[in-house]
């Protein structure tokens, strides 16, 4: 679907859904806890902490390559 928004008194532009930002998406899926016992609770714990290091890796993996990309780029004297 699109729409029409305006950009100065008589013009208008067409933004298509596909332009608008994307709605985040839920990546994880977490099982019934109700149906789990106290020992499969911990371990999910363990598998979700995993989960977060693994992801905290590849974010300071980006954030290094952003950096690096900066300074590779930066204007002399600056």
């Amino acid at each position: 679907m699109e729409r029409a928004d305006t950009i100065g008194q008589d013009r208008f532009m067409i933004i298509s859904d596909e332009d608008l930002p994307k709605k985040a998406r839920n990546l994880l899926v977490p099982p019934p806890l109700d149906m789990l016992g106290v020992a499969e609770l911990q371990d999910y714990i363990e598998v979700l902490k995993a989960e977060i290091a693994r992801v905290q890796a590849v974010i300071s993996a980006k954030d290094a390559h952003k950096a690096a990309a900066a300074a590779f780029f930066k204007t002399p004297g600056a």
